[in-house]
């Protein structure tokens, strides 16, 4: 079992900036995949960025701005995100998996956090 419990959402102005946190509770979770989603109000949740033990990937709409990284000894992966845009406002989500597949469909992802608020004004 694993929780994961994510942080560093906030208001903040168009072409700033946020680092996202997502603590997990688990010794291995190492081995997890772990993705980014977010959800805006009357639509789906969407993947943002994704992150295995080796190797990343990153939705089109945010490369160039966001970055994801772990650091396995905390047990927490970051997300973050650059240049932000008010169409990046929504609700943020860590989402985690065993093994090596990273996935971008939400319905793969095993377990999931309680989501934190990230609205940019323009």
């Amino acid at each position: 079992q694993v929780q994961l419990v994510e942080s560093g959402g906030d208001l903040v102005q168009a072409g700033g900036s946020l680092r996202l946190s997502c603590a997990a509770s688990g010794r291995t979770f190492s081995s997890y995949s772990v993705g980014w989603f977010r959800q805006a109000p009357g639509k789906e949740r969407e993947f943002v960025a994704g992150i295995k033990y080796s190797g990343d990937r990153l939705a089109d709409s945010v490369k160039g701005r966001f970055t994801i990284s772990r650091d396995n000894a905390k047990n927490t992966v970051y997300l973050q995100m650059n240049s932000l845009k008010p169409e990046d406002t929504a609700v943020y989500y860590c989402a985690a998996k065993p093994g090596l597949y990273l996935p971008t469909m939400a319905e793969a992802y095993d377990y999931w956090g309680q989501g934190t608020q990230v609205t940019v004004s323009s």
